[in-house]
């Protein structure tokens, strides 16, 4: 992962420099920008179940807070950078304002192999991270989440240990939380939900009904797979599927419910009953209307961009397009939905926890969905009406849109120069 990633902080500066540019802002506005505000660097003992030390070094980049705290996903992945970290906070700080969240980017990640560590050298790695970075964070500072090999246990070690740092309960520190530490109704299938949304809207734009729609999905993971109901449910034909070990291929249709539960049992949806096995490139350049890459970044590649034949390509996974395939598919007319609004379902839903932890009141699941609906639905708009108004591509219009809030923002607080007021 992290041999691309300088190239993934020259991939969001090129783009903040082009929407500056079509918006014709001030050239300081880059320059703030182009840079985070603070970066941590920790490093931490951890003592492992045969009572050894060992030294964990972490991260947490907190890019801009012109529009709210920081707010993003700590990851623990033996491949972690600053470069990563530093690039996927900017990332959350245009994912932020696209939305309209009242928050600016931040991105945190501790170089390790979870999968190597034992449930108690986990929590203890969980803990020590917290207690090196906690005076960085805070319900009205900076929220971490889960991201890559954390999840809702992890967050419950890191806020109760934030907490006993405090002396008191601070559910609202962080979010992706279990349901009874404070944790959101509908966070789990919010990624999901908000790229359906977004699907939806595109394809009503487009005049595509999406009964009868065939879609293609690369990853079936906690999105690839609520994305794939949520569309059968409305009718649309999921004719293939790949994940990491195998994929399943069914021009008639595949029953997204079943293959669920056949990957559950076997670990993958490779040998799906009535597939064939198709691979991942195979999936992307598939004859359907709907590509969902919801796997890993740079899939979509120069190389494979003439060969899709999508209409509309939703980006559940964080940069599964690279620059070049980009200006292909442009080219060709295919509407891509960029990752920053197709899966911003996902920090829209901690928008909400965080709301809910703040207030001490808690919505039931529906409340949380109509909410979500609302916001999906606006950001959606605003950034098809800029694709439009503007001529460019959709991850243009959704840097323009979210470049849009921070400057008036920035401009607001005074952080640019006085002929700017």
């Amino acid at each position: 992962m992290s041999h691309s990633e300088p190239n993934c902080l020259d991939m969001a500066r090129g783009q903040l420099l082009k929407a500056a540019e079509k918006l014709a802002l001030p050239q300081e506005v880059c320059e703030i920008l182009s840079q985070p505000m603070r970066v941590v660097r920790v490093s931490f003992p951890v003592e492992m179940d045969d009572g050894r030390i060992r030294v964990f070094i972490g991260y947490r980049s907190q890019h801009n807070n012109a529009l709210g705290p920081f707010k993003g996903g700590i990851r623990f992945h033996p491949q972690v950078t600053m470069e990563e970290v530093i690039a996927l906070s900017m990332w959350m700080t245009f994912k932020c304002a696209v939305v309209g969240l009242p928050y600016g980017g931040g991105k945190g990640g501790v170089v390790c192999d979870p999968r190597e560590l034992s449930p108690g050298e986990l929590e203890r790695l969980s803990r020590g991270y917290i207690r090196a970075i906690a005076p960085f964070i805070g319900p009205h500072k900076d929220i971490p989440a889960p991201d890559v090999y954390t999840n809702p246990q992890i967050m419950a070690w890191m806020m109760d240990e934030f907490s006993r740092l405090k002396g008191y309960n601070a559910f609202g520190v962080i979010t992706g939380k279990p349901l009874s530490l404070g944790g959101s109704l509908g966070r789990k299938e919010a990624t999901a939900r908000g790229c359906f949304i977004t699907i939806r809207e595109m394809a009503k734009a487009l005049g595509l009904p999406l009964k009868g729609a065939r879609v293609a999905i690369q990853g079936f993971g906690n999105a690839g797979s609520i994305v794939a109901k949520l569309l059968a449910g409305e009718g649309a034909s999921v004719i293939a599927v790949v994940d990491s070990k195998g994929g399943a291929y069914n021009p008639e249709g595949l029953d997204p419910w079943k293959l669920a539960e056949y990957k559950a049992s076997t670990g993958t949806v490779g040998g799906f009953p009535h597939s064939k096995a198709i691979d991942s490139q195979q999936l992307l350049t598939l004859d359907c209307d709907i590509l969902i890459p919801a796997a890993l970044e740079n899939q979509i590649t120069g190389v494979i961009a003439p060969e899709v034949k999508a209409r509309i390509i939703a980006e559940a996974a964080n940069g599964p397009t690279t620059l070049e395939a980009d200006r292909v598919l442009q080219q060709k007319g295919v509407k891509v939905i960029p990752d920053i609004l197709a899966n911003a379902g996902g920090v829209t839903v901690s928008y909400f926890e965080w709301v809910q932890n703040n207030t001490g009141h808690y919505w039931p699941e529906e409340e949380v969905n109509c909410r979500l609906e609302q916001v999906m639905v606006r950001a959606f708009r605003e950034t098809y009406e800029m694709h439009l108004e503007q001529g460019v591509d959709m991850r243009m219009a959704a840097y323009m849109v979210a470049l849009r809030r921070l400057y008036e923002a920035m401009r607001l607080r005074g952080w640019l120069g006085t002929e700017e007021r």
